[in-house]
């Protein structure tokens, strides 16, 4: 594995942190503001403490140096390191406050909820098997990585936070993730928005928001509702999780929003040829690859569909199959 790679905002003691990841891009990304109280905003991947302590050490930083850690979205390759950078000093630590709920969830209430909507999907036998525990150790190894009970500051939609000597703006934007938030900061006269898992410039994250939990019905309407809020921000400099940094905020919104609504056409041209269900949609989307990242999207997209009228359902079997009329 290649060594992590730093580089410095122009205009501010901002390092940023790249981690090798095994899925597109092939990274993911923190960022630490320098100053009398060092803040980190995301901790890396799980499984690359090595790796992200030297990237640190770059930044003339050691773990128990971080005074501030502000979470974007509890994924683990964005939380990966929080128990570590615990450990080795006393942080405080921020995150979406939506995310409290969700990482005391109940796994067996979790796993029951999740078979229910993967059936509906058109799933049955081992794969169904497979989406529960997938889902049930998803929750679990995250709030292993981001342990509720040492979060210190509960960040709700709209708040202005102190973080050490910065304000920072948090702005709810769903859709990748339920509870993601960015961060809107004034680093030196500039304004930067620390924009999480949204606003990637090499292509659209994917829409995973609940997963097959309730609420995976609003999905795409969260996302484009999050699109639509950092569009009212005006020209930022952005610090993406993955990709380069840009300062093309409204071009990349705009482009992500297009994006799904092609994913949506898309979807109506392939149900307007036959019958289908969420699972035959994501099977036919992924082609070769894993299905199940997908189905959460492919599950929301048919739903939207719906509820505009574009599409109609019937159930039969317990199973929900799309068609036109």
């Amino acid at each position: 594995m290649e060594s992590p790679r730093t580089s410095s905002h122009s205009q501010s003691a901002v390092h940023r942190i790249e981690i090798e990841v095994d899925w597109p891009p092939g990274h993911v990304a923190a960022y630490l503001i320098d100053g009398s109280e060092p803040i980190l905003v995301d901790a890396g991947m799980d499984g690359a403490a090595e790796e992200f302590e030297a990237g640190l050490a770059e930044a003339d930083c050691a773990l128990s140096d971080i005074e501030h850690l502000v979470v974007t979205h509890p994924h683990v390759d964005h939380i990966g390191q929080v128990s570590a950078i615990q450990e080795a000093g006393s942080p405080t630590v921020y995150a979406p406050a939506g995310a409290r709920d969700r990482l005391n969830r109940d796994p067996d209430d979790l796993g029951a909820t999740i078979r229910r909507h993967a059936k509906r999907a058109g799933i049955r036998g081992d794969i169904l098997d497979t989406v529960v525990e997938q889902s049930v150790n998803s929750l679990e190894r995250n709030r292993t990585l981001l342990d509720p009970d040492t979060v210190d500051v509960w960040i709700e939609d709209d708040d202005e936070v102190s973080v050490g000597e910065y304000d920072f703006h948090a702005i709810h934007t769903p859709g990748h993730q339920a509870d993601h938030l960015c961060y809107d900061v004034e680093l030196d006269g500039q304004q930067t928005l620390f924009s999480g898992d949204i606003l990637l410039e090499p292509f659209r994250s994917v829409i995973i928001h609940t997963g097959l939990d309730d609420g995976v019905e609003d999905a795409v309407p969260a996302f484009f509702g999050a699109l639509d809020r950092l569009d009212e921000l005006g020209p930022r400099h952005v610090l993406p999780g993955h990709g380069p940094e840009h300062d093309r905020l409204q071009d990349i919104a705009d482009r992500s929003r297009e994006n799904i609504e092609q994913m949506l056409a898309d979807a109506k041209d392939v149900v307007a040829d036959g019958e289908i269900t969420v699972l035959d949609l994501a099977q036919r989307r992924a082609g070769d690859r894993d299905f199940h990242y997908v189905l959460p999207e492919v599950y929301s997209a048919l739903a939207h569909l719906e509820a505009n009228g574009e599409i109609e359902s019937r159930i039969e079997d317990d199973v929900r199959y799309y068609y036109v009329d």
